[in-house]
């Protein structure tokens, strides 16, 4: 795993905008604030080669989060049998959620996968969890 305790990338601000409006600059009270910054997404990927790449990132309270970069393995669910079994992930089918995340192949939740044994549905937020836990699909 990498340790990631610095931001990565630009900054994104989630506070109010200075602008009215009609777009006239409105006089700011106070300045921007550290708990108004966010972080950009990890976009989390099928690993070309054969290692998953994982962040440790500190959040509010001084806990930690991990975030999947790169996967290679999805722990899957059998509903039938109730065995979970780890898999190895051969393809990204389908991403519902946003027809540019299904064009760059990206797993969020609820995307489509194949794995070693067989169609699975994403249950887990990689982003967020640093795992991916998936169902298998009845066909």
């Amino acid at each position: 795993m990498v340790n990631v305790y610095k931001r990565i990338g630009l900054s994104v601000y989630q506070g109010k905008d200075n602008r009215k409006e009609n777009g006239k600059l409105k006089v700011s009270n106070s300045k921007k604030r550290k708990h108004n910054y966010g972080r950009n997404p990890v976009l989390t990927k099928l690993s070309k080669d054969d290692k998953e790449i994982r962040y440790i990132i500190r959040t509010k309270g001084g806990n930690t989060k991990v975030k999947l970069k790169s996967a290679l393995y999805a722990n899957v669910l059998n509903p039938d049998t109730k065995e979970i079994k780890k898999s190895k992930i051969l393809e990204i089918l389908k991403n519902p959620n946003d027809k540019n995340l299904d064009r760059e192949k990206i797993i969020t939740k609820n995307t489509v996968i194949n794995t070693s044994l067989g169609k699975a549905v994403v249950v887990s937020r990689p982003g967020q969890d640093g795992i991916i836990n998936a169902v298998l699909i009845k066909q």
